[in-house]
């Protein structure tokens, strides 16, 4: 049985999530999602919930030390042990080396997008204050104004999906996160994808380099 751990990088607004999806239904993955745990723990009132918002409001990333142990913990987990994916993890070189030790990636891939494309993207996308699922008001759009298809949720604008948080988002990211891909490339593992396609023409790419 092929045990494929793979992770997804690209800009905000670069499509990771919803390939990330396609990929854990034909592949039968789970997908870890940092920002589906934070989220969580914004949602519960918790105290890492009140820090990390107040982070994602000032455009910020959560400190190393506390993302690397909630998905080093979460990978533990019995669900993961015939592979996974990673969407938004991990951001940096700390963070790379401390997955390596535990867990290395089998696959790593690019989507490569331009800045004006994310910002287009990003306002037009809506969340599920609910469950969690996304919209986009002219590609995805859901049958009722504001209201998610699935549970009936206020469909929102995030924080961090406001212009003025995208820049500072967009900045971070080229400074803290695309190191991580050299890191990568130097162990053969990076594969580029243009994520401005469509999203079947991106998530076709991606699984020939899979199933290469």
């Amino acid at each position: 049985m092929n045990i494929f751990k793979i992770a997804l990088f690209g800009s905000q607004g670069s499509g990771k999530g919803t390939q990330a999806k396609m990929l854990s239904e034909k592949y039968n993955l789970p997908i870890l999602a940092t920002g589906d745990i934070f989220r969580k723990e914004i949602k519960n009132e918790t105290d890492l919930g009140k820090l990390v918002s107040s982070l994602i409001k000032d455009g910020k990333l959560v400190p190393d030390e506390i993302t690397v142990k909630i998905v080093l913990r979460e990978l533990c987990g019995e669900k993961y042990k015939n592979g996974f994916i990673l969407d938004g993890f991990p951001r940096n070189i700390a963070q790379s080396n401390e997955l390596e030790k535990e867990n290395g990636l089998t696959h790593v891939f690019e989507l490569e997008i331009g800045d004006e494309e994310v910002k287009r993207r990003l306002s037009d996308r809506r969340i599920c204050s609910k469950c969690g699922a996304i919209y986009s008001l002219t590609v995805k759009p859901s049958k009722q104004e504001s209201i998610c298809d699935s549970c009936d949720g206020a469909l929102i604008l995030r924080e961090d999906d406001k212009p003025e948080a995208i820049q500072k988002r967009l900045n971070i990211y080229r400074k803290e996160t695309k190191p991580v891909l050299n890191f990568y490339k130097e162990k053969g593992k990076v594969v580029k994808v243009d994520g401005a396609q469509s999203i079947e023409k991106v998530f076709e790419d991606i699984c020939k380099a899979i199933e290469k």
